[in-house]
């Protein structure tokens, strides 16, 4: 029952990547702490290297092999690498696959790491040049492509403006120009979106958010071929550390057990939250793919699948002393960065993010919250919503 590739997703969640040998006969995988193993004192050779035995904890550990496979199995996948935290993953992505002379055109809506490499790390250190672009525009997207383009990597639902871009689409002209293709999904979990079935090289995610769904470690991961794979665990896990922990690898694969129930969770209740703030006095704007004033709602409806996630993006009216004033309001509802725990967390960008907010839609510009939606009931989330713009006098 290790792989459970014919099996329906939430069985999958559930019992693919176990290791069914322990010799207690546990029903749950023990946390292997342990940095080296031992090797074959019979004379067999040794892949100081390898990337699929024990060897040393840098190589692999067992609690990363079985979440690996979880992973693969949950999306369909060949292989799958794990790795220390998101941008680890992202990356081992880039630092595998480019080399000095190389283009790249990527989300200009992006984490703000992958901004900081392709805007500046990367280009400066070794002369990989990116085009940042509108991914939602696919028009943009096929502008932007040159003869020395070499990947492809986009954001969807983009970070923090829930863009959409159409993978199936930017995947035709990647394939075209003999692109990789990479697709950020965090925000719509393995769950909700499979851009390898839409025909993208590799998929990505930040474990640390909903794959997890704890908010208690980090993580990241990238799935598609064995071929791509193989060459990220020996570059980038290998030889450049970026390995995760066994104890950070045991506590996502035992959130991820619970991940199409908690995605579920999330989307009912902020499609509901989204359709209360599209309708307050006191929102100046909502941005929620759910939503049918979604600028790429029709996109998000044909790729995504039994939800939208539970990442709202907002705003509201009287600007930058009205939003302190209504974060100081909120009693249920947290101030914190990251995203997909199981609170709602709530954030807005300070003075040190301007520079990036030339990037996003107009609307963004004056200010905006980013918005994680938790497990909360949808009434008492609206509640303290309504209450905080009552505080502020919006209501």
């Amino acid at each position: 029952m290790s792989n459970c590739a014919d099996k329906g997703i939430k069985t999958r969640c559930v019992h693919a990547g176990r290791r069914e040998g322990d010799v207690f006969g546990t029903m749950h995988d023990p946390i292997y702490m342990t940095s080296n193993y031992r090797l074959p004192s019979d004379g067999s050779p040794v892949d100081w290297a390898g990337i699929h035995t024990n060897i040393y904890a840098r190589n692999g550990n067992v609690n990363q092999f079985s979440l690996q496979d979880k992973l693969a199995a949950i999306e369909g996948a060949e292989a799958c690498v794990v790795m220390g935290s998101g941008v680890a993953a992202l990356s081992g992505i880039f630092l595998t696959f480019l080399k000095s002379g190389d283009h790249v055109v990527c989300s200009q809506v992006c984490y703000s790491a992958v901004g900081i490499m392709f805007r500046t790390l990367l280009p400066n250190k070794f002369n990989i040049e990116a085009s940042m672009i509108d991914s939602t525009d696919l028009e943009a997207v096929k502008a932007a492509i040159k003869p020395n383009t070499k990947l492809i990597h986009i954001e969807t639902p983009g970070n923090p403006t829930t863009g959409i871009s159409d993978i199936a689409a930017i995947a035709k002209l990647a394939k075209e120009a003999g692109a990789l293709l990479s697709v950020d999904g965090t925000f719509a979990s393995p769950l909700l979106q499979n851009p390898l079935a839409l025909g993208a090289d590799l998929s990505m995610h930040s474990m640390t958010k909903y794959i997890n769904g704890h908010g208690d470690a980090l993580g990241g991961c990238v799935l598609g071929k064995t071929a791509l794979i193989d060459k990220i665990k020996e570059q980038a896990m290998v030889n450049f550390g970026g390995i995760i922990s066994p104890f950070n690898a045991w506590l996502i694969g035992r959130g991820l057990i619970t991940l199409p129930l908690r995605m579920r969770q999330h989307s009912q209740t902020a499609q509901q939250v989204a359709e209360f703030l599209e309708q307050s006095p006191a929102v100046r704007f909502v941005y929620y793919p759910g939503l049918k004033s979604h600028p790429q709602h029709e996109v998000a409806k044909r790729q995504m699948n039994g939800g939208y996630s539970g990442m709202i993006s907002f705003d509201i009216k009287g600007g930058e002393a009205a939003r302190m004033k209504f974060l100081n309001a909120l009693k249920l509802i947290s101030h914190a960065v990251s995203l997909g725990d199981a609170e709602s967390l709530i954030v807005f960008p300070d003075s040190a993010s301007p520079h990036k907010m030339q990037f996003y839609p107009e609307v963004f510009r004056q200010g905006y919250y980013r918005f994680s939606v938790g497990l909360e009931d949808a009434e008492d989330i609206i509640a303290d919503l309504d209450q905080a713009f009552k505080a502020c006098g919006l209501r």
